[in-house]
Formats: structure tokens, C-alpha cells, sequence
């Protein structure tokens, strides 16, 4: 029952910020907005049927029951029809109308005495500024998160308390884990090295660090080496001679090294068979900026190849084929990896606190990365309309001929629509993925 309970706290966890994250994002829209003295009907978070709302001067705040998102409603997103130009109907085509129905509701909101307070008719740098106040609060958020994290929880790194004794010496080529009666006891266990030593030197070395230490062990096979550990605030001489063992080489990436014909390469190195036990390293505050641009990078990297990363979840959800664990998921995966980190009863309660801060840091990346995508209804796509205005206005200024106005949105409104039925497609098969061949934590 308690790992139940954790579970849903887990994923309570997730939607809370995620909402919080959501409620952010639409005020980093909200305020350049009514700065610059827009008119904002609205400001929502979800979508769908209204489940609560409040009228505050002329906005509606309000929470719907999908909380896939949220949006404000400013004044003038679109700028209404050349004079000239037909108004759309019906009977023109259904394309037609949808650029007609966006202009109409576009204008709706404004009042005689209102006309200037629309967004179209802001400089462009103001209406940049609007756009992309939504993804810089999830930068803002992530960057926070990532501070806590780092600063205040620390990263897992090795360190120089021994954590592990190897009782026997297995080949690299065997398979066993345990030991059987033939086998040679490992040069650690007979030194009297226990779990919990701290190690202090070696061969006369102060240890720094546990690759120190394995750097001394591995290239001195077959020599007794003096070593000094920490064992209950005392400090205990020992001496352990590193046995010639075949283990196998890694490159810099710490990949298996392998020969031409595929087959790993072995080498003659000291082995003691101790391993080290981890701990939490608090990071300094410049290591906050370089994680945030780390994750950013992988997100980006993950939607340059989305369309192939989507075959690849198509081919796990409806074949036999596995998720990839860096693969894109839905709400629903989210949720599902939040509740598993929440209910891990092995891990203590700060890791787990610690694993959920990274999950909703990543989580408000990855909002921040996809809303810069140049494709409309993103916030990028109305940055990219916004920048274009700029440019066909600098040449028509460059070369003197009258200003072409400002560009019209409201055309690429059938794109917009083939670009929301792509997304909602993508979310059904993400969480039709996560439901029926979920990612994991645990085997």
C-alpha cells in the first residue's frame, strides 16, 4: 500500500509542476503583453471545457480540463483583410474559412477606441518579445531547478570509501557472478580490506580520487603496495599485492574496445577487486548553466530526428521491438517514470526528491526547446512571421518602395492546422506507447 501511495505522490508530483510549469509559461506571455498594452481576453491553462475561470478588469483567468498546454487570447493576432479583399465564407472552401473564422476571432475582443491595442500592429521587437517570454520562463524554471539540483543535492561521483570487496578473482571472459571453490580469493579481500575504508594512501601516494587509486592498482601487478585506510576515525596500515589479471581495455568513452574481427581486447592489468562507493557532490553555481545547455543540445538533437524516432516507438507499441530509454515519451510516460522514482523504496528519500526535481527540469527543457520551433502554433512560428515582417520591410525601406505592411498569418492558418493534427497524432501514439509498452526504470 505505502508504494502505492508513493507512486500516486509521484505522479501528483509531475502534474502539479507541470501545471505550474504551464501557468508560467502563459504569464511570461501575459505580462510583456499587457506591458506593451495589448488587449488579453484571456489567459487559460489547459484546454478544453472550463473548470474554473475569474474575470479580473478586462481577463478572464481561468483552469480547462485538458492540461495539455494553455494559451492567452490577445487582441489582434491577426490582422484583418486587405481593403479590396473578400471575406471568406463557407461556400470558398473549408481552408478559406478557417483563415476567416482566425481573423473574425482575432478581432472579436476589440472595441471601438481599441483599435491600437492589437498585436499585430506592435513593432516587431515588441512582438518578439511577447513570443518568446513563454519559453524563456521554462529556461528560467529549468535553470532554477537545475541550481537546486546540482547546488543544494549534489551529482553521484565516486569516491575514496571502498564499497565493494570482491571475494574471488573471475576471469573477463566468465560469466559468473559468484564465486566458486577453485577460484583464486582476490588480492582486497586478503589484505583485510572491508567495505567502508576510506582509502588514504597508496604505496606512499596521498588518494584523491578513486581513478587515482585504480591508475596505481593497474599498473602494478604483482607488487606488494603499502595502503593506508580511515576505518572508524582510525587509520589502519595494510598491504595488498595486486594480482596479474586479463581484463578488458576501454577506450576514453569507456566502451569496450574491440579487435577487427569484432572481438574484445583483453589486457594484463593489477586488480585488487574493491569498488567504489558513491556520494553526493555538491556542484558550484557554474555548473548549472553548461547542465541546462547539455540537456538543451539533447532535446534539440531528439527533435532533428523525431520522424525517425517515432518509427521507432510506432515499432515498439504495435512489434516487439523496446523503447528506447532516451526516446521521446507523452504526459502519460512522465507520469508513469515520476511514480516509479516516487515508489523506489530502495533509494533514500533525497535521491528520489532529486530524481523528480531533474525529471520536471528536463520536462520545462524540453517545453522550452519544442516551443522555438519555427512552425505555427509554436511560439516560434510567430517569431518567424514577426522576423519576416522585418525583412520584407527593411528591403521595401532599402529600395524605396512603399511598406508591404505587416505579414499576413493568418494565410499559413491551413498549415497551422495540419501542423495541430500532426502533434495531436503524435501525442496518441506517444501515449497509446506509454500505456501498452511503457519506458521502465526496472527491469
Amino acid at each position: 500500500m505505502e508504494s502505492v501511495l508513493l507512486y500516486v505522490v509521484g505522479i501528483l508530483v509531475v502534474v502539479v509542476g507541470l501545471g505550474v510549469s504551464i501557468g508560467l509559461h502563459e504569464i511570461g506571455h501575459l505580462v510583456p503583453a499587457k506591458l506593451f498594452g495589448v488587449k488579453v481576453g484571456q489567459y487559460m491553462i489547459g484546454f478544453g471545457p472550463t473548470l474554473w475561470s475569474r474575470r479580473r478588469g478586462e481577463t478572464e483567468y481561468g483552469v480547462k480540463a485538458l492540461p495539455l498546454g494553455g494559451y492567452i487570447s490577445m487582441a489582434g493576432m491577426f490582422p484583418p483583410t486587405r481593403p479590396g479583399g473578400m471575406a471568406r465564407t463557407a461556400s470558398t472552401g473549408f481552408f478559406q474559412t478557417l483563415v476567416q473564422d482566425a481573423r473574425d476571432a482575432s478581432a472579436q475582443t476589440i472595441t471601438p477606441g481599441e483599435e491600437q491595442r492589437v498585436f499585430y500592429k506592435l513593432p516587431v521587437l515588441k512582438r518578439i518579445v511577447i513570443m518568446l517570454g513563454g519559453p524563456f520562463m521554462n529556461l528560467v524554471i529549468a535553470v532554477v531547478l537545475y541550481g537546486v539540483l546540482l547546488m543544494g543535492f549534489g551529482v553521484a561521483q565516486l569516491s575514496t570509501t571502498v564499497g565493494s570487496v570482491s571475494a574471488c578473482v573471475l576471469p573477463a571472459t566468465s560469466e559468473r557472478q559468484e564465486c566458486a571453490a577453485d577460484d583464486p580469493a582476490a588480492p582486497g579481500a586478503e589484505a583485510g580490506i572491508r567495505p567502508g575504508d576510506r582509502l588514504v594512501s597508496i604505496d606512499g601516494t596521498g588518494i584523491t580520487s578513486w581513478q587515482q587509486a585504480t591508475e596505481i592498482i593497474r599498473e602494478s601487478p604483482d607488487e606488494p603496495l603499502a595502503v593506508v585506510v580511515e576505518r572508524d576515525g582510525e587509520q589502519v596500515d595494510l598491504e595488498v599485492t595486486p594480482l596479474l589479471s586479463e581484463r578488458y581495455a576501454f577506450d576514453a568513452d569507456g566502451q569496450v574496445r574491440t579487435d577487427a574481427a569484432g572481438e574484445p581486447i583483453t589486457q594484463d592489468v593489477g586488480f585488487v577487486g574493491i569498488g567504489a562507493a558513491t556520494e553526493n557532490v555538491r556542484q558550484p553555481i557554474t555548473e548549472v548553466l553548461p547542465a541546462v545547455g547539455d540537456n538543451v543540445v539533447r532535446v534539440g538533437q531528439l527533435i532533428l530526428n523525431l520522424p525517425q524516432r517515432l518509427i521507432d516507438v510506432w515499432n515498439a507499441a504495435f512489434g516487439s521491438e523496446e523503447r528506447d530509454p532516451n526516446g521521446p515519451v507523452s504526459v502519460v510516460g512522465v507520469g508513469r517514470l515520476a511514480g516509479e522514482i516516487a515508489s523506489i523504496d530502495t533509494a533514500p528519500v533525497a535521491d528520489r526528491v532529486a530524481a523528480l526535481i531533474g525529471l520536471l527540469a528536463s520536462l520545462n527543457v524540453a517545453l522550452f526547446v519544442f516551443n522555438l520551433i519555427p512552425l505555427m502554433p509554436l511560439d516560434g512560428g510567430h517569431v518567424a512571421g514577426a522576423l519576416w515582417e522585418a525583412i520584407r520591410r527593411g528591403f521595401a525601406k532599402l529600395f524605396r518602395r512603399p511598406d508591404p505592411g505587416p505579414v499576413d498569418t493568418a494565410k499559413i492558418i491551413p498549415l497551422t492546422f495540419a501542423v495541430v493534427i500532426l502533434l495531436g497524432g503524435m501525442s496518441v501514439l506517444l501515449i497509446y506507447a506509454d500505456i501498452v509498452k511503457p519506458i521502465t526504470l526496472v527491469g
